[in-house]
This record gives C-alpha cells, structure tokens and sequence, in this order.
C-alpha cells in the first residue's frame, strides 16, 4: 500500500509506552451529523465463491505488480478464506460489476493471527481481541487509492460492530510507514522487521491499533482522514453479517489479558 499521510510529530497521542498496557477509557466525544457521500463503488463481505473469485483475482493482480513470488501462490482462494473468524471484504464497481480492491479480516476469536505463525506478541495484547488485515490488494489506477482508504475505512467499521480491542497488521517495508501515519503503534521494540511465514517470510513490522481510542487520537491529531471515517456516512460501505462461506466452529475462550493497576 502507498503512504496516504504522514502526521506532523508536534502532535501529542495517547500511545503508551512499548510494553506498558493502553488504558481503554476515555471521555466520549460530542455527537455531530454526519455527512452522506456516495462512492462509485461498493465495499462488502464476499457472500459466495462468485465474490470470492473476483476477490482473488484482484488479490492474484495486486501481489504480481508488488510480488511475483507470493501471487504464484495467490491464484486460488486460501483456507484461511473459508475459517470461522474470517471475512474477505470485496470492493466492486458500480458501473459494471468489475473487482476493485479487496482485502481480508481475521480475528482471534478461533485460533491465533496469521502474524502469530512468526511471532509471539507482547504482555499488553495478550488476552485481547484482534484483528489482522491481510491480502490487501486493489485496481491498479487512480481509483486505487480511494479504494484502499475506503478498505481500511470497512476494516475499522468491522472492528467495531465485532467489539474488537485491537487491529493488528504486519507491513512490510516501506508500506509499514502507512500505518505509522494511521496512527498505528509497534509492537515489536524498536520497529524490528520479523520474517513472516504468511508472507512468503519477507521481513514486516508488526504494529497495532487501539480500537476504543481511535477517535479521539486521530481527532486531537487533525488526522486528514479524520472526516472521511468519522463524520461521513457512507452507505456504500456496508461490512454487516458473516463469512456465508465458513464451516461452524467454537470461538476460542480469550486469555484474561494481564495488566498492571
């Protein structure tokens, strides 16, 4: 993914310490109306392999500009598109039906992350709910880059309705700087660069995303996208419901989480 901003560092955020647990409580802000718009494109979970095909063939084209060698592996659909705690989200043309973008959402509630296949995460996540992004892909043109902010817009909307506590992605370089500007915070010490199985063992960061804080970082921050995720109501982005295409399974019981007082 291409950097979309980059966040003046005069800003203060409420990140804590590397290591230290994030306080989850804060003052709500003040309600406001939000503004409609309209995009030329949809955003929504995949409700048959249909969608799915057209999912994976934006997927395959995206990964063989960027990397050949994973997009050889990328020509079918995954298992992990069809596991309980998944969803792949499908950004499809309104004018003629045409895959756009896509991107796929796990969440731990059925087994660990993807990332976790190459590393072990800190203290302060342990216990919590997570999502991963992975097989971000989207059309290689100017439309490209609304669709990709309008994916992570979805990503975060889906967070929410599923009341989970943190999105956590592996990005790798330079694409890491991205999720920098999107506020995201390392979870490794020092931003270091662990190979990642699920990734053709290219080196990513590993960074993280406060989901209950979110608003009020990127408010006290003037975040440019602020608007675009928080006071615009795009009904064209629409991540309710499930993964049709998933087998029944039992969450897994999360770990209470340790924490200091």
């Amino acid at each position: 993914m291409e950097p979309i901003t980059f966040v003046n560092a005069s800003h203060q955020f409420n990140l804590p310490p590397l290591g230290a647990p994030m306080s989850t409580t804060y003052s709500a802000l003040p309600q406001r109306q939000l503004i409609e718009e309209r995009l030329p494109f949809s955003v929504r979970i995949v409700r048959d392999e249909a969608d799915l095909d057209k999912a994976v063939s934006i997927r395959h084209a995206a990964y063989e500009r960027h990397i050949p060698a994973v997009a050889a592996l990328l020509e079918k659909p995954e298992a992990t598109d069809f596991e309980p705690g998944s969803v792949v989200l499908l950004a499809e043309s309104k004018l003629d039906g045409s895959p756009l973008g896509t991107m796929r959402i796990q969440t731990n509630r059925y087994r660990d992350l993807a990332l976790q296949q190459s590393v072990e995460l800190p203290n302060w996540l342990q216990g919590t709910s997570q999502a991963e992004a992975t097989r971000l892909g989207v059309i290689g043109n100017r439309m490209g880059r609304l669709v990709k902010t309008a994916l992570f817009k979805a990503y975060y909307q889906y967070c929410v309705q599923a009341d989970i506590e943190w999105m956590v992605i592996a990005a790798r370089s330079p694409l890491d700087r991205q999720y920098e500007a999107l506020l995201f915070q390392d979870v490794l010490p020092g931003g270091e660069f662990i190979p990642m199985r699920h990734a053709g063992n290219i080196p990513h960061r590993v960074l993280a995303f406060n989901i209950q804080l979110a608003e009020r970082n990127w408010s006290a921050a003037g975040h440019p996208l602020y608007g675009f995720v928080f006071d615009t109501s795009h009904p064209d982005i629409d991540v309710s419901g499930t993964n049709r295409l998933a087998s029944a399974a039992r969450p897994i019981p999360l770990r209470a989480a340790t924490r200091n007082n």
